[in-house]
This record gives C-alpha cells, structure tokens and sequence, in this order.
C-alpha cells in the first residue's frame, strides 16, 4: 500500500488544505477553533459512516457492533442504528448513551468484567440483546435478576482463547494472565457454558473472545478463532446444543504516523476468518478504534514555544494515551503556510506533570508561535473517551463536520459543570 493510503487512514476521508489552512468536511480550522474554541475534537461524519459501511460490506452475513468505549455519544448511535450497526457498551453510563441515542435493546451487548448488581438489572430490565458472562458471580446475578424480572436472558460466556497478541501489554486481552473472561486451558469456560445451559432463566447465544487491540497481525485473529470453533464443537458434542454464534470481538489496528505499516482492512480480515470458521457459525466483530480514530483530528492552540517545547492548551486531561503507555502521534501545523526550515519539537500540553507530553518529538516550521493552530490527527479513539478533569481542567468538545457544516456532539464542559459535583 502506498504513502497515500497510509495518509487516507491516518486523516479523515474530507481533509484538505486551502492557502495553507487545514479543511476538515468543508470548513477551516480557523473557523472552526473561533466558533467552537479549542482544544476541540472534529469529527468527519462522512468518514465514519464510510468506515462502518465497510465493516458491513466486509461481513454482511455477521454482527458488527460498534465498540461502544471508543468513542460513544447518542449522536453517533443514531447514525449507527440508521447503518445497520449494533453496539456493544460495557458501563451503565455507556448503557444510558445508548438509550438516549434510540438504539433498540436488543442491538446491545452488555460487557465488563465487574457489572454491579444495578446494571445487570437495568440491562435486563430494559430487554438489552446480550449480556457477555465474565465470571461465576456474575454468571449468577444475571440469572438472579432474569428470574426476579420473570425473563429468559440472553448470553455469551467470555472465553480466554490463550491467544497472546502482538501487541502492547496494556491492550492484550486474550491471554491466560487477563482479567477478562474464563480460561478456556483450565476448563473455567467449560464449566461456565454447563452452568448456564442448567439454568433455565438464561440462554446461551454464543461465545465470546477478545484478544485485544491496535493488532496487525491478521494470524493472531486465525488462532483465536481456530480455537474458539473447537470449543464450539465440543460444546455441541458434549451437550447436544447448536451455539451457532461466536463474538471474536475487535481490535484490528491502525496507523498513527506516517510511515507505520498501513491497517489490514476489514475485508482482508473477513478473508481470515472466513477461513478459520465453519459456515454455519454466525460470526460477531467489534471494531471501535478501526473505525472512529482515523474520522477525528484534535486541535489545540499554541500558548508558548521555549526552545523545543510548544506548550498547546490542552494535554494529558483530553488526551491519556501517550502519559500512559507511551503512544505516539504526529502534529502539523494547521492555521498558516510557512517557509520556514523544520525543526524538531515536542507539543506538551498544561497540566502540572513533567509527563504532560502529546507529541514526543515532531519536525514543524520553525517560526512556530503562540496564536498558532495545531492538528493531531487519528484522534477519535480513547481520548475524549477516556478525558478526565486533571487539574480541574474541563473536557473538550466534540463537534462532527458534514458538507460544510458543524454540528456539536458532545458540548464544552464548563467551570460551573465542575463546581456542581461540590457540596
């Protein structure tokens, strides 16, 4: 694959340049930083409904659910519902977005490896599509409350195919040292699947694995399906059932920078699995990073510039991952052309930690200064997600952009939304 290609995937689909400013769905980030303020999150509506189309044209005879943690506002559960998408939460909070966006409860899968007593309530209460067992305990409080509702409840036992993943540690989940699910090697997943096969108030759908997340390596998605269709089998021979559906989860990765290898494509993983699983197992995914980080640019206006450091009005609290596990993003310069010969930089962001870094190292004109827009693409997957209000600094917008306009999905947090939580 070309560097074009890997461009087309590390920025939205409607992304161009106009006298040396950056156009995202039609609209300058100047315009856009005046209207909305920065840091702000743009979102290319028409670049997430291309990504999700092709996970529904890759697999039209499979479930995609949309991994709901990624990125999640009832905004984009309506164009997920409208897609012919399901959705897959794992909160009662990401529980509540997906009713107040209109999503049919029988389109969710419930997740989590903890869920309180009060969610599994609420999911059953509310009819939701699936809930994924991922423990004993939990394997009873869903049958408790299924049967105090008067319900026969859907479910899937999560399984550890002990699949460990090419990957970066923080995100493996398919291995035998994970927190998620039940051990397929010791005979956990065994004794879950007679466990709920003998409880009338349950209803076992299908299994579940995840493996983990940002995986290239299409072979460890082989292995973990290979494995999880011989536990399939045995279930079937052992219990004179048809499981018929298996959830081999998310996880596909994608290219941050310019140069990273470029994403296999959901086709090319659907040519995977459609080798390793049997015609008549119905098979479930869950992409979230694949089709939403790539549709969104973060940007951030430049405060100072000391030597090599441009300090942005934003960081660690709008965006976790490079304080946490080291990832590593790219910047450009977005609101002016310049001729000025490039030199190395690192964009920190404002918050009182030596650690508060965005972009450890990135070549940008050298008259960089303050007033200056900044644009860090790839930016839709687990940051405003996972945004806090370290230093008490409120979170971001969100705001998509479609054929020339703007629309706010998740509104600027405000002083006055902090100081309410007080007493």
């Amino acid at each position: 694959m070309d560097s074009k290609s890997v461009m087309d995937q590390v920025w939205p689909l409607r992304t161009d340049w106009a006298d040396g400013e950056l156009r995202l769905g039609g609209l300058g980030v100047g315009d856009l930083a005046s209207t909305f303020g920065t840091p702000l999150y743009v979102l290319d509506e028409d670049d997430f409904r291309r990504r999700c189309a092709a996970w529904t044209d890759a697999f039209p005879e499979a479930d995609v659910h949309y991994g709901g943690k990624a990125f999640l506002a009832p905004a984009l559960v309506g164009w997920l519902r409208e897609l012919g998408l399901s959705l897959d939460v794992c909160s009662g909070g990401e529980l509540a977005v997906a009713q107040r966006g209109g999503m049919p409860p029988g389109r969710v899968v419930f997740h989590g490896n903890n869920k309180s007593v009060a969610e599994i309530r609420r999911a059953v209460e509310w009819g939701v599509g699936c809930l994924v067992l991922d423990s004993f305990e939990e394997l009873a409080r869903v049958a408790g409350a299924a049967r105090r509702l008067g319900v026969r409840q859907s479910v899937m036992v999560r399984v550890k195919p002990g699949v460990d993943a090419d990957t970066h540690a923080s995100w493996a989940t398919g291995g035998e040292r994970t927190k998620f699910g039940l051990s397929l090697a010791s005979g956990e997943a065994a004794e879950a699947v007679r466990r709920v096969l003998a409880e009338p108030a349950l209803e076992l759908v299908g299994l579940h694995s995840h493996i983990g997340s940002q995986i290239f390596d299409l072979d460890s998605f082989a292995t973990a399906a290979e494995r999880m269709v011989a536990f399939l089998r045995e279930v079937e021979r052992e219990h004179g059932v048809a499981v018929g559906r298996l959830d081999l989860g998310g996880g596909l990765g994608v290219p941050y920078l310019m140069g990273e290898r470029p994403a296999p494509s959901p086709a090319d993983l659907a040519r995977v699995l459609r080798a390793a699983v049997p015609q008549d197992v119905r098979i479930a995914l869950e992409p979230g990073r694949s089709i939403v980080a790539p549709t969104t640019v973060a940007l951030y206006e430049v405060g100072t510039v000391k030597g090599r450091y441009v300090s942005v009005d934003g960081g660690m609290s709008d965006n976790p991952r490079p304080a946490t596990y080291g990832a590593a993003y790219t910047a450009v310069l977005a609101s002016r052309a310049s001729d000025a010969p490039l030199a190395d930089f690192t964009v920190v962001g404002k918050h009182c930690e030596t650690g508060d870094i965005l972009v450890d190292g990135v070549d940008l004109p050298g008259d960089i200064r303050p007033g200056d827009l900044l644009a860090i693409p790839c930016s839709g997957a687990y940051q405003r997600s996972a945004a806090s209000n370290y230093n008490h600094v409120p979170r971001p917008p969100v705001v998509s952009v479609r054929a020339g306009h703007a629309r706010v999905l998740v509104r600027r947090e405000t002083e006055e939304d902090l100081l309410r939580l007080y007493t």
